[in-house]
């Protein structure tokens, strides 16, 4: 039995925590003395514009005017996302025992980064061992895109060439077409199955095994999953030569349907993703979307009633004025998102891709499997493979704040720009083969005057 028993427990005890005591006695106060103490004003950068320069003060009591053996470094933690003008610092004396340096802070791309400040001594400087004495607390910075008016032409450019096709579309609109369409609703079911049961959940998917650690480009591609179809479709479809009326139908339809099923979407797997936010629905967009599609659409119809030279000219320029308006949205489409360029993936550029295509499989499948005629079947192939991306951007600005809002919707014009792909490939398989056809049906007579020659 131990004389000093029980108290040789608590001695030992003592032992133990003697090493967490030197520790804890010799290096804390090291590692405090490298923690310098400055007052950035403003204290945040929030919001800085890309390429737009903002001016920071710092401050400190902590500085003796050293200069001649430290130097100051001003060091951003991303140079990509912003640059710092000048990197190398010179306090003043300033009011009540402080000194006072400034720098400017220039935004040079989306993102997040920071900004501190570090004590260096000069044969460090010298030598290219800059390591540091000591270093400052953070200044967080966050660097937005500012809206230019290139966006704003752009928007205003397509909702206006977007109208006047509608126009056209209300011009070539057969009624009869469009009620047995109604009748027999099978392709805006397909397309109904296909936007807000499989889509969602594809793109959910795709997210989970693309983007496993970044839940705010998971939301984009599976927000752009839960968009009804777009206009875009209509346009394809005509220029494909497949059934205008049907796509039309499917649009509306798959539209209204939205204001059902996107909310049910968002607030299940969307909040799943992302729990962070305010999730909204943007039934304002969707809405004037719609209005946005039908006014024109009337309007052209009445012109097939009442004025029906003008409408059979409308009707005449359609095809060649849609082939112009696809080229013209894709390349304007591409100057405005340009900077996006830079944020582009593998993952992303797979996503984007995928997603449209898996939506054009789907809709064919199920449009043979049903044994739609082919004008059928092209229209609903297109229409459950283009989505509305402006919906999935706007549902982003509600969720996200900026500049992750902005940056997020590389998910979305991705999709947008990736969608036309497999229509285009198959446009011109369909010319080859036309071409080819036209060529055989063409020799049998190029022989025969060849051998009377």
């Amino acid at each position: 039995m131990c004389p000093l028993w029980p108290l040789h427990i608590v001695l030992l005890y003592l032992l133990a925590l003697c090493p967490l005591w030197f520790v804890a006695c010799n290096l804390l106060p090291k590692a405090a003395n490298h923690v310098w103490g400055v007052t950035f004003t403003p204290s945040e950068l929030k919001a800085l514009a890309m390429y737009k320069t903002s001016t920071v003060i710092a401050s400190t009591s902590d500085w003796q005017n050293n200069s001649d053996a430290v130097v100051i470094r001003a060091l951003v933690e991303d140079p990509e996302i912003a640059s710092i003008k000048p990197d190398k610092l010179k306090f003043e004396k300033g009011e009540n025992s402080t000194w006072v340096a400034k720098f400017n802070v220039t935004g040079e791309f989306l993102g997040y980064t920071s900004v501190n400040l570090c004590q260096i001594a000069k044969e460090g400087v010298v030598n290219n061992s800059e390591k540091c004495l000591k270093q400052s607390n953070k200044l967080s910075v966050s660097v937005t895109r500012e809206n230019r008016i290139l966006d704003k032409i752009f928007t205003g450019s397509v909702i206006t060439l977007v109208s006047i096709i509608f126009i056209n579309f209300g011009c070539a609109l057969d009624i009869r077409s469009l009620k047995q369409a109604i009748i027999r609703p099978i392709g805006p079911v397909i397309g109904l199955a296909n936007h807000f049961l499989l889509l969602p959940l594809i793109s959910y998917g795709l997210g989970l095994i693309l983007f496993p650690e970044n839940r705010p480009l998971r939301l984009g591609f599976f927000f752009a999953g839960v968009s009804p179809a777009g206009g875009a479709s209509n346009i394809w479809t005509y220029a494909l030569g497949g059934n205008l009326n049907l796509s039309v139908t499917m649009t509306a339809v798959s539209t209204l349907a939205s204001f059902a099923f996107i909310p049910i979407w968002v607030f299940t797997l969307g909040a799943a993703i992302f729990s962070g936010g305010t999730l909204g629905v943007p039934y304002e967009r969707i809405m004037t979307s719609t209005v946005g599609l039908l006014i024109p659409l009337a309007i052209g119809y009445a012109l097939q009633l009442y004025c029906k030279r003008l409408a059979a000219i409308m009707v005449r320029i359609l095809k060649p004025f849609s082939a112009l308006l696809i080229l013209f949205i894709v390349v304007f489409a591409i100057v405005t998102n340009f900077y996006l360029f830079r944020l582009f993936t593998w993952e992303i550029l797979v996503a984007g891709l995928l997603l449209p295509f898996i939506g054009y499989t789907i809709g064919w499948t199920l449009a043979s499997l049903l044994k739609q005629v082919p004008e059928d079947k092209l229209a609903i192939c297109i229409e459950t493979g283009v989505q509305n991306t402006g919906v999935a951007i706007f549902l982003l600005k509600f969720c996200l704040p900026q500049p992750a809002a902005d940056i997020t919707t590389v998910a979305p014009v991705a999709v947008a720009l990736m969608t036309p792909l497999p229509v285009i490939v198959f446009y011109l398989v369909r010319m080859c083969r036309k071409s080819g056809a036209t060529i055989e049906e063409k020799l049998p007579t190029l022989v025969d005057e060849h051998i009377y020659l």
